[in-house]
C-alpha cells in the first residue's frame, strides 16, 4: 500500500462507518416504532427490550451494507474528483484500476462479509428475535391459560406427499412441543387411506425414535372399499417410521417470506419442491436473492466508480442523491422479476439474479462510456 491507498481508505472507511451507524440507527428507530408498543403490551421489561433490540440489530447489517457502501463511495470519490486528485493521478500515468484497487479489495472482503451475514448471523438474529417475542407471548398466556394451551397454534395441517401421510392437529403447543387432537392418515400410491392413527396427543421423540402417540386408536381400512377393517386401542404407541419435523409443519403458510431465515427458506423450498407446489416460488426467489446479494458490494462499487469519476465537480452530496435513484431502479427490477417468477414466466433463480444482472449491465455500460 502506498500513501494514496492509505489516504483513500482512511477517507472512505471513515465515511462508511458513519453511514453504517446512521442507517443502522434509522433501522433501529423503525423497529422501535413497529415493535415497542407490541413488546410493552406483552409485558416486556427493560432488560427484555434491550435484549430484543440487541439480537435484532445484526439482521439490519446485510440490508444496509450495500446502501452504505454506495453512499460512502459516491461521496468520497466525488470529493476526490472535485479536488482534482483523480485528474492528477491519471495525468501521472496511473490507471483507473490501480487508483481504485483498494476499493475493489474492500469490496471482495465485503462480499465475504455479506455471505457470512446472510448464512450465519442474520438467521440467528431472525430466529432469536422471533423466539424472544414468542417467549414474551407465552409468558403472558401462562397467566391466564392452561399449560397445554400456552403457545398453541390451532388447526395445523401437513401433507407429506413423498411419504404418503397426512397430518392434522387440533392444536400444537410450541411450549410443550406436543400436538393435541391428532389424526395421521397413511395412504397408498393411489392416495387411498390405508391406516389412520387417532390420538389425544402426540410428540416427536427426543432421541430419534419417531412420534409417540398417547391415548388413541389405530384404524385399518380396505383401500378398495374404504370400509373399516380393524381398530386397535392403545395407551401409548411409538411409530418409528414417522419422522416429520414439527418445525416444518408450523412454518408452512404461517409467516411472511421475509420473516424467514436462510435455513428455514431452504427447508420450505425442499418441502414444496417435493409437493410440486407453486407455493415454492416466493420462497425460492427470496432464497436465491439472498445468495445473489453476496455479490452486491462488488456491483455497487462497479456502479459507483464511473459515476464518481465522470461526474461534474460539484458538491459531493450530489453523488449521494444518485444512490437513491439507483436503489429505486433496483427495487423496480426486483418487483418485475418477482412478478414474472410468480406467473411462472421465468425461473425463480433467474428472477433472483435478474436485478443484479441489470445492475451489472448498467455498470458495464458506464465503464464503456468511461473509456
Amino acid at each position: 500500500m502506498n500513501t494514496y491507498d492509505r489516504h483513500l481508505l482512511r477517507e472512505w472507511l471513515t465515511i462508511l462507518g458513519l453511514v453504517l451507524a446512521a442507517t443502522v440507527g434509522l433501522m433501529l428507530v423503525q423497529v422501535l416504532y413497529d415493535d415497542f408498543r407490541t413488546l410493552r403490551d406483552l409485558g416486556a421489561r427493560g432488560a427484555d427490550m434491550w435484549m430484543y433490540f440487541f439480537v435484532t440489530m445484526p439482521s439490519f447489517l446485510a440490508v444496509v451494507l450495500p446502501l452504505a457502501l454506495l453512499l460512502s463511495l459516491l461521496f468520497v470519490l466525488g470529493k476526490l474528483h472535485r479536488a482534482n486528485e483523480f485528474t492528477a493521478l491519471r495525468a501521472a500515468g496511473v490507471s483507473l484500476w490501480r487508483i481504485t484497487a483498494p476499493v475493489w479489495v474492500v469490496g471482495v472482503l465485503a462480499c465475504g462479509l455479506a455471505w457470512w451475514l446472510n448464512s450465519t448471523v442474520v438467521p440467528w438474529s431472525v430466529e432469536t428475535s422471533r423466539e424472544l417475542k414468542d417467549s414474551l407471548e407465552f409468558r403472558r398466556e401462562s397467566r391466564v391459560l392452561k399449560a397445554d394451551r400456552v403457545g398453541a397454534v390451532d388447526s395445523v395441517a401437513f401433507n407429506n406427499q413423498r411419504a404418503r401421510r397426512m397430518w392434522f392437529f387440533n392444536r400444537y403447543s410450541q411450549v410443550l412441543h406436543r400436538g393435541f387432537g391428532v389424526t395421521v392418515s397413511e395412504l397408498d400410491d393411489r392416495r387411498r387411506e390405508v391406516t389412520r392413527f387417532v390420538a389425544t396427543e402426540a410428540a416427536l421423540g427426543e432421541h430419534g425414535e419417531g412420534w409417540i402417540f398417547k391415548d388413541g386408536r389405530e384404524l385399518t381400512f380396505d383401500p378398495d372399499s374404504g370400509e373399516l377393517e380393524s381398530t386397535a386401542p392403545f395407551t401409548q404407541k411409538i411409530v418409528s417410521r414417522f419422522q416429520e419435523d414439527p418445525k416444518l409443519m408450523l412454518l408452512v403458510d404461517s409467516r411472511p417470506v421475509r420473516d424467514l431465515s436462510f435455513p428455514e427458506l431452504r427447508l420450505l423450498i425442499d418441502y414444496f419442491e417435493q409437493e410440486n407446489s407453486p407455493k415454492v416460488t416466493p420462497y425460492a426467489v427470496r432464497y436465491y436473492g439472498l445468495v445473489a446479494d453476496t455479490l452486491g458490494p462488488l456491483i455497487v462499487i462497479a456502479i459507483a466508480i464511473p459515476f464518481a469519476v465522470t461526474g461534474v465537480r460539484v458538491n459531493p452530496a450530489v453523488g449521494v442523491s444518485k444512490s437513491f435513484v439507483l436503489f429505486f431502479l433496483y427495487y423496480i427490477l426486483t418487483n418485475i422479476a418477482s412478478s414474472l417468477a410468480t406467473k411462472q414466466i421465468i425461473d425463480p433463480m433467474l428472477a433472483a439474479w435478474l436485478p443484479n444482472i441489470g445492475m451489472v449491465t448498467l455498470a458495464a455500460w458506464l465503464f464503456a462510456k468511461l473509456r
